[in-house]
C-alpha cells in the first residue's frame, strides 16, 4: 500500500525531475548537508532529492512540527535524523547543535535557528570546490583570489617561505604538499617550473581531480610521463580540450588543454580581460620607452618596474577607466 509520503513524492514533479538529474550528476558527492527544517512529507521529498545528489544528509526538525512518519521514512532511506518531535526549546537547541557537530559544508535552514547557532561558533565551511594553487607569485595570487571570490576553499603550495607566509596572512591554507593534493578537487600550477605535478603524485590524487596549468610553459604538469605510467589503464580525449586518464583502480584524473596554458591553449582561447592586458601592455610600452630614451640604469629590474612608470600608468588607468 502506497504511503502518504510516497504519494507526495510522486506528485512533486519538479523535485522528481531534479532527483533524476542529481542521481546522474551527483553535485553533492562527498559533501554533508545539515538541515533544520519542518519534517513532513514534502520536505522528505526535498531531503531525499539532496541525498540522490550524493549528499550525506543530517537533519533535525523545527519546534513541534516534526511528524514521526517522516522521521521513520527518512531514517529508513539513509538520512540521519537528529531527535524526534519536541516542544522543549532546550531539547531543540541540543538537536540543532548536534547537526552542526558534523560540520556540514552546506546548511539548509527553515527559520534561521540552525544558521544562528553556526554563527555563534563558526567552523570553516565552503560553498565551492577544494582548490590547490601551486605558486604564490603574481599569477598564483590572482588565481587564488579569483577562486576564493567564487566561494572555493583555496590552499596554496609555495616553496618560498616569505611568499608562503604571505599566502597565510592573506587567509589561504598552506598545507604540506601531499596533504594538499589528497583533498584537492582542482589543482592549478602557476610556478614557471617543470614537473610540478608528475606521475609520482598519482597515488595521492583524488578521484575526478581536475589538473590545470596556468603557467607560461607546458611543462608544469608532466603530461606524457603521467600518460605512460603503468597505473594509467586508458586515456580518453574528450570534448572541450578535456583529457581523462583512467587509472587501474578506477580513479579518473581530468586534464585541461593538454597541460598548456589554460586560458590561451584550450579550445576557447579568450586570454585575460581586455582591461588587465591594457594595463600590462601599457607598463611594457612605457618601460621600453624608458630604455630607448636612456632613462634606465643597471639598478632597474624587470619586475617591479620603476616606481615612476608604475605611478604614471596607474594615474592614466584611473583616469581612463572611471
Amino acid at each position: 500500500m502506497t504511503s502518504r509520503i510516497d504519494w507526495v513524492r510522486s506528485n512533486c514533479r519538479l523535485l522528481r525531475a531534479i532527483a533524476e538529474d542529481f542521481a546522474r550528476t551527483r553535485p553533492f558527492r562527498e559533501l554533508t548537508i545539515g538541515t533544520g527544517i519542518h519534517l513532513e512529507p514534502k520536505t522528505v521529498a526535498l531531503l531525499l532529492t539532496l541525498k540522490d545528489g550524493g549528499a550525506r544528509v543530517i537533519s533535525t526538525g523545527n519546534l513541534n512540527s516534526t511528524q514521526p512518519e517522516a522521521v521513520e521514512y527518512l531514517r529508513a532511506n539513509g538520512v540521519q535524523v537528529i531527535g524526534d518531535r519536541t516542544t522543549d526549546e532546550g531539547e531543540h537547541d541540543r538537536y540543532l547543535r548536534s547537526v552542526l557537530k558534523a560540520e556540514p559544508e552546506l546548511i539548509l535552514d527553515n527559520g534561521g535557528d540552525l544558521f544562528a547557532r553556526y554563527l555563534e561558533d563558526p567552523y570553516e565551511a565552503t560553498n565551492g570546490r577544494n582548490v590547490l594553487v601551486f605558486g604564490y607569485g603574481s599569477v598564483g595570487k590572482g588565481i587564488a583570489a579569483s577562486f576564493r571570490n567564487g566561494y572555493a576553499s583555496v590552499a596554496v603550495i609555495e616553496r618560498d617561505p616569505v611568499l608562503r607566509l604571505e599566502a597565510r596572512f592573506d587567509g589561504f591554507q598552506v598545507p604540506e604538499r601531499d596533504a594538499g593534493l589528497k583533498t584537492a578537487e582542482i589543482v592549478i600550477t602557476a610556478t614557471g617550473a617543470e614537473g610540478v605535478v608528475t606521475e609520482a603524485d598519482l597515488d595521492v590524487l583524488r578521484d575526478r581531480v581536475v589538473l590545470i596549468n596556468a603557467g607560461h610553459f607546458p611543462a608544469e604538469i608532466a603530461v606524457e610521463r603521467i600518460a605512460a605510467d603503468p597505473r594509467v589503464a586508458r586515456r580518453q580525449d574528450g570534448p572541450e580540450g578535456v583529457t581523462t586518464f583512467v587509472l587501474s583502480d578506477g580513479r579518473a584524473i581530468h586534464l585541461l588543454a593538454g597541460g598548456h596554458m589554460v586560458n590561451l591553449g584550450g579550445p576557447r582561447p579568450l586570454g585575460n580581460s581586455i582591461e588587465s592586458m591594457d594595463l600590462g601592455f601599457a607598463l611594457q610600452a612605457r618601460c621600453l620607452e624608458a630604455v630607448a630614451r636612456g632613462r634606465t640604469s643597471p639598478d632597474d629590474v624587470v619586475v617591479p618596474v620603476p616606481s615612476s612608470i608604475n605611478a604614471t600608468v596607474a594615474e592614466a588607468f584611473l583616469e581612463l577607466y572611471r
